[in-house]
């Protein structure tokens, strides 16, 4: 609470006589009231923060810590299973550009792993069929020079908790059919 200073003596300049010429008197201490709403009168209680209004705020500001600890954790956890995505599908793309620019193609498979070893790969290349073929095509098809292949590229890659995945790529190629 604050103190009443009554002073006998001044200086010239304003300021406060030394502590001998001055007499500190002290107002009591008491609870101020005030009158709430319906004329009720409640004392009010000194500033500042209670114990139990701190822990509660401390405790606010670790759950919201928490969960943006979490979210950017998540974050990170996409942003590295999309980079391994796109190392796969560029792994997976360049290999079947190569196997479907190869002159002559042929009924081959080929497989390997990149150079840091986590990305595997395999091409396969076999004749096309299409679905629900009729006889009289077949015949047709058969006795053409050049033939349709089907160029397949299995990538294997690890994903989030260090479960492989798989991604394939599926192209069609115009070949010869008997190539020497």
């Amino acid at each position: 609470m604050p103190l009443a200073w009554s002073l006998r003596h001044t200086s010239g300049l304003g300021l406060p006589a030394p502590a001998s010429h001055a007499s500190i008197a002290r107002r009591p201490r008491t609870a101020r009231t005030a009158t709430g709403p319906a004329g009720l009168s409640f004392a009010r209680r000194p500033r500042g923060f209670s114990l139990l209004e701190v822990l509660v705020a401390f405790i606010i500001v670790a759950l919201v810590a928490t969960a943006l600890f979490r979210l950017f954790g998540g974050a990170l956890g996409n942003a590295s299973a999309a980079d391994e995505w796109t190392r796969a599908l560029l792994v997976a793309q360049s290999r079947l550009a190569l196997a479907a620019a190869a002159v002559p193609l042929r009924e081959t498979s080929d497989g390997g792993t990149e150079a840091d070893g986590r990305i595997a790969w395999r091409t396969v290349v076999t004749p096309y069929v299409p679905p629900d073929a009729d006889q009289d095509l077949e015949r047709t098809v058969q006795a053409m020079p050049t033939r349709l292949y089907r160029v397949t590229v299995d990538v294997q890659f690890p994903g989030i908790g260090a479960q492989p995945r798989t991604l394939t790529l599926t192209t069609v190629r115009l070949g010869q059919r008997n190539p020497a």
